[in-house]
């Protein structure tokens, strides 16, 4: 990949970015109490519906990427996908991570994959910032330059940073190869999430989960067809490690809102 001048860096950063930086990753501050209004996972939210539904989503995660039932390349890379857009993978990812964050021995990395239309940041209520696509197009940046830490310590940020067209290309590229090696065994108590583009969408979709050690398919109770979910699932039949949430299900009487199936 070709090294970059730093003036050509700092083109087609999304807006309200701040220049790249080197160095330790900046720090942001995520609004916990609003996200518990928002209904989401957070440390101090309490035994919430959704917190113990991602509580026992986790559980099979954890263990896959602990090589507990054998080890996996990579179990520790886990990417969160649907078929269409909407279906909730955002929130999923985000609060699986929120989730994860809690274990006592664990740290968790949640990476903006979804470079066409990133909303992690959105979610979390933090503005634009560089991220995945700068360091896979400035040979210059390093990981450390654009990860984010935040007020959650066991819970760090790579954004999905610029807009490329040829993100397909940059995703499926022997950089990003390289980056998801180093991040899967720099830290060998870190669980890496990707909130990636929905399957039937994009390309990259596929392409990014064929470098995962876990797959989690989100799909939208009720709406989703069964024809778009096989469809999904096709594209990513070479994975061998694929989970389903089954999202946005009506709550029954004391029932739960999420269910989750291996």
């Amino acid at each position: 990949m070709p090294v970059q001048d730093s003036n050509t860096a700092q083109e087609g950063l999304p807006e309200g970015v701040a220049p790249l930086r080197r160095g330790p990753g900046k720090h942001v501050e995520i609004n916990l109490a609003r996200l518990q209004q928002l209904g989401m996972v957070t440390q101090d939210g309490g035994r919430t519906s959704v917190a113990e539904d991602f509580r026992i989503i986790k559980r099979p995660l954890l263990r896959m990427a602990r090589g507990e039932h054998g080890a996996i390349e990579q179990g520790n890379l886990i990417v969160v996908t649907s078929a269409l857009p909407g279906e909730g993978k955002t929130y999923c990812a985000v609060n699986l991570a929120m989730s994860i964050a809690m274990e006592m021995d664990i740290t968790v990395l949640l990476v903006d994959a979804d470079v066409a239309r990133p909303s992690v940041l959105k979610v979390l209520g933090l503005g634009a910032e560089a991220g995945l696509m700068d360091i896979l197009l400035n040979g210059k940046l390093e990981l450390g330059d654009v990860i984010l830490r935040t007020n959650v310590p066991t819970l760090s940020i790579l954004p999905a940073g610029r807009a490329n067209k040829h993100a397909t290309e940059l995703l499926a590229s022997r950089s990003m190869r390289h980056l998801l090696k180093d991040i899967a065994e720099r830290y060998a108590d870190r669980v890496i999430i990707f909130d990636s583009p929905p399957l039937l969408i994009t390309t990259e979709a596929s392409v990014l989960a064929a470098q995962m050690g876990q797959v989690v398919l989100v799909v939208e109770a009720e709406t989703t067809t069964q024809h778009a979910v096989k469809e999904a699932l096709r594209q990513i039949d070479t994975c061998a490690h694929v989970n389903l949430i089954y999202n946005k299900i009506r709550a029954f009487p004391g029932g739960e809102y999420y269910g989750y199936y291996e």
